[in-house]
Protein backbone atom coordinates (compact mmCIF):
# COMPACT_ATOMS: atom_id res chain seq x y z
CA UNK A 1 0.00 0.00 0.00
CA UNK A 2 1.11 3.56 -1.05
CA UNK A 3 -0.38 5.60 1.62
CA UNK A 4 -1.16 5.60 5.74
CA UNK A 5 -5.60 4.86 6.19
CA UNK A 6 -7.90 7.64 7.03
CA UNK A 7 -9.63 7.16 10.54
CA UNK A 8 -12.11 4.30 10.95
CA UNK A 9 -13.33 1.60 13.28
CA UNK A 10 -14.91 -1.60 13.80
CA UNK A 11 -15.82 -4.39 15.50
CA UNK A 12 -13.62 -6.91 16.64
CA UNK A 13 -12.59 -9.27 15.70
CA UNK A 14 -12.52 -7.05 12.61
CA UNK A 15 -13.50 -7.74 8.75
CA UNK A 16 -11.11 -7.38 6.11
CA UNK A 17 -13.99 -5.91 3.54
CA UNK A 18 -14.57 -3.38 5.55
CA UNK A 19 -10.85 -2.23 5.31
CA UNK A 20 -10.37 1.27 3.67
CA UNK A 21 -7.93 0.97 1.80
CA UNK A 22 -8.53 -2.47 1.19
CA UNK A 23 -5.33 -4.61 2.43
CA UNK A 24 -3.31 -5.84 -0.02
CA UNK A 25 -2.65 -9.74 1.22
CA UNK A 26 -3.92 -12.64 -1.46
CA UNK A 27 -0.53 -12.67 -3.12
CA UNK A 28 -0.96 -11.41 -6.21
CA UNK A 29 1.75 -11.94 -8.79
CA UNK A 30 3.77 -13.77 -6.37
CA UNK A 31 5.37 -16.65 -8.33
CA UNK A 32 6.00 -19.60 -6.51
CA UNK A 33 8.72 -22.03 -7.03
CA UNK A 34 7.79 -25.40 -5.38
CA UNK A 35 9.52 -24.32 -2.21
CA UNK A 36 7.21 -26.20 -0.10
CA UNK A 37 6.02 -28.87 -2.35
CA UNK A 38 4.44 -31.40 -0.88
CA UNK A 39 4.06 -30.46 2.39
CA UNK A 40 1.47 -29.56 5.07
CA UNK A 41 1.07 -26.58 7.13
CA UNK A 42 -0.68 -25.01 9.60
CA UNK A 43 -1.40 -21.39 9.99
CA UNK A 44 -3.33 -20.09 13.24
CA UNK A 45 -4.85 -16.52 12.58
CA UNK A 46 -4.77 -17.45 8.41
CA UNK A 47 -7.73 -16.40 7.83
CA UNK A 48 -6.87 -12.37 7.09
CA UNK A 49 -3.86 -10.35 6.89
CA UNK A 50 -0.38 -11.81 7.41
CA UNK A 51 -1.90 -15.40 7.81
CA UNK A 52 -3.74 -15.29 4.71
CA UNK A 53 -0.90 -13.68 2.83
CA UNK A 54 1.42 -16.40 4.42
CA UNK A 55 -1.79 -18.94 3.81
CA UNK A 56 -1.93 -18.47 -0.55
CA UNK A 57 1.76 -18.26 -0.59
CA UNK A 58 2.28 -21.38 0.83
CA UNK A 59 -0.23 -22.89 -1.65
CA UNK A 60 1.88 -20.69 -4.40
CA UNK A 61 4.83 -22.93 -3.24
CA UNK A 62 3.13 -25.94 -3.51
CA UNK A 63 1.70 -26.61 0.58
CA UNK A 64 -1.80 -27.81 1.56
CA UNK A 65 -2.82 -25.48 4.19
CA UNK A 66 -4.99 -25.57 7.41
CA UNK A 67 -5.96 -22.33 8.44
CA UNK A 68 -7.19 -21.81 11.94
CA UNK A 69 -9.29 -18.46 13.12
CA UNK A 70 -11.94 -17.31 15.11
CA UNK A 71 -15.00 -16.57 14.03
CA UNK A 72 -14.64 -14.49 10.57
CA UNK A 73 -15.73 -17.13 8.46
CA UNK A 74 -16.17 -14.78 5.48
CA UNK A 75 -12.75 -14.29 5.67
CA UNK A 76 -11.66 -17.37 6.00
CA UNK A 77 -13.40 -18.96 3.13
CA UNK A 78 -12.07 -16.33 0.75
CA UNK A 79 -8.61 -17.32 2.36
CA UNK A 80 -9.30 -20.78 1.60
CA UNK A 81 -10.69 -20.14 -2.21
CA UNK A 82 -7.58 -18.54 -2.39
CA UNK A 83 -5.41 -21.31 -1.50
CA UNK A 84 -7.89 -23.98 -3.52
CA UNK A 85 -7.45 -21.99 -6.44
CA UNK A 86 -3.63 -22.69 -6.66
CA UNK A 87 -4.56 -26.50 -6.52
CA UNK A 88 -4.23 -27.23 -3.19
CA UNK A 89 -6.31 -28.29 -0.49
CA UNK A 90 -7.19 -26.06 2.42
CA UNK A 91 -8.83 -27.18 5.83
CA UNK A 92 -10.73 -24.13 7.61
CA UNK A 93 -10.55 -24.81 11.97
CA UNK A 94 -12.91 -22.02 13.43
CA UNK A 95 -12.71 -21.60 17.03
CA UNK A 96 -10.76 -20.01 20.10
CA UNK A 97 -6.88 -20.85 20.82
CA UNK A 98 -7.07 -19.35 24.29
CA UNK A 99 -8.96 -22.35 24.60
CA UNK A 100 -5.94 -24.99 25.46
CA UNK A 101 -7.97 -28.10 24.32
CA UNK A 102 -8.77 -26.15 20.79
CA UNK A 103 -5.43 -25.68 20.41
CA UNK A 104 -4.94 -29.67 20.75
CA UNK A 105 -7.58 -30.45 18.53
CA UNK A 106 -6.81 -27.85 15.35
CA UNK A 107 -3.35 -30.35 15.10
CA UNK A 108 -5.46 -33.13 15.50
CA UNK A 109 -7.47 -32.09 12.89
CA UNK A 110 -4.97 -31.44 10.19
CA UNK A 111 -2.84 -34.29 10.28
CA UNK A 112 -6.10 -36.80 10.25
CA UNK A 113 -7.54 -34.71 7.29
CA UNK A 114 -4.66 -33.47 5.49
CA UNK A 115 -2.38 -36.40 6.53
CA UNK A 116 0.15 -34.93 7.90
CA UNK A 117 1.87 -31.99 9.48
CA UNK A 118 5.10 -30.18 8.22
CA UNK A 119 5.28 -26.44 8.84
CA UNK A 120 3.68 -24.44 11.95
CA UNK A 121 2.83 -21.13 11.46
CA UNK A 122 2.05 -19.45 15.06
CA UNK A 123 0.08 -16.05 14.36
CA UNK A 124 -2.86 -15.60 15.83
CA UNK A 125 -2.98 -12.49 17.96
CA UNK A 126 -5.07 -9.94 19.68
CA UNK A 127 -4.66 -6.66 21.09
CA UNK A 128 -6.30 -3.52 23.39
CA UNK A 129 -4.49 -0.27 23.72
CA UNK A 130 -4.94 1.47 27.01
CA UNK A 131 -3.43 4.76 28.39
CA UNK A 132 -2.14 3.11 31.37
CA UNK A 133 -0.93 0.05 33.21
CA UNK A 134 -3.74 0.47 35.16
CA UNK A 135 -6.45 0.63 32.84
CA UNK A 136 -5.73 -3.28 32.09
CA UNK A 137 -8.18 -5.25 33.81
CA UNK A 138 -6.84 -8.68 35.01
CA UNK A 139 -9.02 -10.73 32.35
CA UNK A 140 -7.66 -8.87 30.02
CA UNK A 141 -3.87 -9.46 31.16
CA UNK A 142 -4.73 -13.01 30.51
CA UNK A 143 -6.84 -13.32 27.66
CA UNK A 144 -3.91 -11.50 25.87
CA UNK A 145 -1.46 -14.12 27.34
CA UNK A 146 -3.84 -16.84 26.39
CA UNK A 147 -4.37 -16.05 23.04
CA UNK A 148 -0.83 -14.72 22.33
CA UNK A 149 1.65 -16.91 23.95
CA UNK A 150 0.00 -19.57 25.71
CA UNK A 151 -1.58 -20.63 22.29
CA UNK A 152 1.69 -20.47 20.75
CA UNK A 153 3.07 -23.26 23.55
CA UNK A 154 -0.09 -25.35 23.12
CA UNK A 155 -0.18 -25.73 19.46
CA UNK A 156 3.57 -25.98 18.76
CA UNK A 157 3.64 -28.97 21.97
CA UNK A 158 0.70 -30.78 20.06
CA UNK A 159 2.53 -30.74 17.17
CA UNK A 160 6.05 -32.36 17.73
CA UNK A 161 4.70 -35.63 17.77
CA UNK A 162 3.60 -35.05 14.14
CA UNK A 163 6.65 -32.79 12.88
CA UNK A 164 8.93 -34.81 10.85
CA UNK A 165 12.49 -34.19 11.63
CA UNK A 166 13.60 -31.07 9.30
CA UNK A 167 10.16 -29.48 9.57
CA UNK A 168 9.93 -25.84 10.66
CA UNK A 169 7.97 -23.33 13.40
CA UNK A 170 7.88 -20.25 12.44
CA UNK A 171 5.86 -17.44 14.92
CA UNK A 172 4.86 -13.92 14.49
CA UNK A 173 6.50 -11.56 16.73
CA UNK A 174 6.50 -7.73 16.45
CA UNK A 175 8.14 -4.61 16.57
CA UNK A 176 6.25 -3.85 19.57
CA UNK A 177 8.35 -7.02 21.53
CA UNK A 178 11.65 -5.63 20.30
CA UNK A 179 11.10 -2.39 21.88
CA UNK A 180 8.01 -1.97 23.87
CA UNK A 181 4.88 -0.10 23.42
CA UNK A 182 3.05 2.10 25.85
CA UNK A 183 0.05 1.83 25.14
CA UNK A 184 0.20 -2.28 24.42
CA UNK A 185 1.83 -3.08 27.03
CA UNK A 186 0.06 -6.78 27.67
CA UNK A 187 0.54 -7.10 23.92
CA UNK A 188 4.04 -6.16 24.05
CA UNK A 189 4.95 -8.18 26.87
CA UNK A 190 3.68 -11.72 25.33
CA UNK A 191 5.28 -10.56 21.58
CA UNK A 192 8.74 -10.61 23.70
CA UNK A 193 7.72 -13.62 25.38
CA UNK A 194 7.31 -14.86 21.75
CA UNK A 195 10.52 -14.06 20.76
CA UNK A 196 12.19 -15.89 23.67
CA UNK A 197 10.24 -18.96 22.90
CA UNK A 198 12.02 -18.90 19.66
CA UNK A 199 15.32 -18.90 20.79
CA UNK A 200 14.68 -21.39 23.31
CA UNK A 201 12.56 -23.82 21.04
CA UNK A 202 15.27 -23.25 18.14
CA UNK A 203 17.85 -24.61 21.07
CA UNK A 204 15.77 -27.71 22.47
CA UNK A 205 15.04 -29.03 18.62
CA UNK A 206 18.31 -28.61 16.55
CA UNK A 207 18.66 -32.28 17.75
CA UNK A 208 15.61 -33.00 15.42
CA UNK A 209 16.27 -31.05 12.75
CA UNK A 210 13.11 -28.76 13.39
CA UNK A 211 14.03 -24.95 12.64
CA UNK A 212 12.56 -22.67 14.82
CA UNK A 213 12.22 -18.60 14.05
CA UNK A 214 10.40 -15.57 14.26
CA UNK A 215 8.91 -12.63 12.52
CA UNK A 216 8.87 -9.21 14.22
CA UNK A 217 7.13 -7.04 11.89
CA UNK A 218 6.43 -3.03 12.36
CA UNK A 219 2.95 -1.87 11.35
CA UNK A 220 1.12 -4.05 9.30
CA UNK A 221 -2.34 -2.98 7.76
CA UNK A 222 -4.33 -6.01 8.35
CA UNK A 223 -8.07 -6.08 10.16
CA UNK A 224 -6.72 -6.43 13.65
CA UNK A 225 -5.97 -2.34 13.17
CA UNK A 226 -9.45 -0.47 13.01
CA UNK A 227 -11.12 -3.20 15.23
CA UNK A 228 -8.93 -2.64 17.86
CA UNK A 229 -7.48 0.97 17.49
CA UNK A 230 -9.53 3.78 18.58
CA UNK A 231 -10.38 6.17 15.03
CA UNK A 232 -7.43 8.52 15.87
CA UNK A 233 -4.65 6.10 16.21
CA UNK A 234 -6.09 4.38 12.61
CA UNK A 235 -5.48 7.77 11.21
CA UNK A 236 -2.13 7.63 9.41
CA UNK A 237 -1.50 4.81 11.36
CA UNK A 238 2.25 3.55 10.02
CA UNK A 239 2.87 7.02 9.29
CA UNK A 240 6.39 7.28 12.11
CA UNK A 241 8.19 4.51 9.87
CA UNK A 242 10.91 5.55 8.28
CA UNK A 243 9.19 4.73 4.78
CA UNK A 244 6.18 6.64 5.87
CA UNK A 245 3.71 3.69 5.74
CA UNK A 246 2.47 0.41 7.08
CA UNK A 247 3.18 -2.30 5.17
CA UNK A 248 0.99 -4.63 3.56
CA UNK A 249 0.46 -8.25 4.56
CA UNK A 250 1.89 -9.27 1.01
CA UNK A 251 4.96 -7.66 1.86
CA UNK A 252 5.26 -9.73 5.06
CA UNK A 253 4.63 -13.33 3.41
CA UNK A 254 7.67 -13.73 1.38
CA UNK A 255 9.81 -13.99 5.06
CA UNK A 256 7.79 -17.06 6.57
CA UNK A 257 8.35 -18.75 3.40
CA UNK A 258 11.80 -18.21 3.90
CA UNK A 259 11.38 -19.39 7.07
CA UNK A 260 9.51 -22.73 5.87
CA UNK A 261 11.46 -23.48 2.89
CA UNK A 262 14.99 -25.79 3.93
CA UNK A 263 16.42 -24.61 0.60
CA UNK A 264 16.44 -21.31 1.74
CA UNK A 265 16.59 -21.27 5.27
CA UNK A 266 18.44 -24.80 6.44
CA UNK A 267 20.94 -22.98 8.42
CA UNK A 268 19.09 -20.89 10.23
CA UNK A 269 17.33 -21.35 13.61
CA UNK A 270 16.41 -19.11 16.26
CA UNK A 271 16.33 -15.94 14.33
CA UNK A 272 14.14 -13.03 14.56
CA UNK A 273 13.56 -11.41 11.13
CA UNK A 274 12.37 -7.56 11.83
CA UNK A 275 10.61 -5.75 8.44
CA UNK A 276 10.25 -2.56 9.92
CA UNK A 277 9.83 -0.39 7.87
CA UNK A 278 13.89 1.26 8.02
CA UNK A 279 13.72 1.59 11.66
CA UNK A 280 17.01 0.63 13.41
CA UNK A 281 17.36 -0.86 16.78
CA UNK A 282 20.30 -1.32 18.89
CA UNK A 283 21.69 -4.67 19.62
Amino acid sequence: MSDSPPAQQQTPPGDTGAMDPGPRDEMRGYQGRDLLAGTVALVTGGDSGIGRAVCVAFAKEGADVALAYLEEHDDAEHTAGLVRAEGRRCLTLPGDLGDAAHCADIVRRTVEELGALDTVVNNIATQEPVDALTDIEDDAWLRTFEVNIHSYFRVTKAALEHLPDGGAIVNTGSINGLRGNKSLIDYSATKGAVQSLTYSLAQSLTPRGIRVNCVAPGPVWTPLIPATMPPDKVDGFGEQTPMGRPASADEIAPSFVFFAAPRLSSYYTGEVLAPVGGETLPG
